[in-house]
């Protein structure tokens, strides 16, 4: 146990070193070693919210997997990061199997609890969509909860979404029917 002086002693210490800078928030591509980070985020969700469909949380080789066929299909894969931590990740994959949806995707974004709440989402989505206009995607689709969602909802009108339709009850989440909002934006 330490007394009261060498206590106070260390206080004094802590307080005349200079503070360190806050760590940048940066939007980069992710990497496959992001992935149990990425991992961590999207399970917190599935066992926690009725905002994804997934009722198990995914391993880590799912995660692997998506990011290395989405790389290979040169569509975009970010994350948001604070030094070495990832708060945030988007991506997009193909929409649908058909080559006639080729230019079509569906988007995701996930957020940690530490990255809300600050329009960091904004900033990630705005990435995001830009990598997609680069890649010469024409349509980007969201699917989105009918409960629950209300903060993804916002964001996806906020960058020009527009509701497409609503399919209820189309899926059970902790025993209860949930529907899903279609969205999409023309890019």
């Amino acid at each position: 146990m330490v007394d009261s002086e060498t206590r106070w002693r260390l206080v004094r210490r802590l307080r005349q070193q200079p503070p360190q800078p806050p760590q940048e928030i940066s939007i980069r591509d992710a990497q496959v070693e992001d992935m149990p980070q990425v991992r961590a985020i999207y399970n917190f969700f599935v066992q926690n919210t009725v905002i994804t469909f997934d009722d198990k949380p995914l391993d880590i080789s799912h995660w692997q997997e998506k990011f290395e066929h989405l790389t290979k299909l040169g569509l975009p894969f970010l994350v948001l990061t604070r030094g070495s931590e990832v708060l945030g990740f988007a991506y997009v994959a193909p929409w649908r199997q058909r080559t006639g949806y080729l230019k079509i995707v569906e988007n995701s974004i996930y957020l940690a609890a530490a990255a809300t709440g600050k329009k960091l989402g904004s900033k990630l989505f705005e990435a995001l969509l830009a990598a997609c206009r680069k890649g010469g995607i024409k349509e980007v689709i969201a699917v989105i909860a009918d409960r629950g969602a209300h903060a993804s909802i916002e964001l996806h009108k906020k960058h020009g979404f527009t509701e497409q339709g609503h399919l209820a009850n189309v899926a059970v989440r902790f025993g209860k029917p949930i529907g899903s909002y279609l969205y999409s934006l023309k890019l």
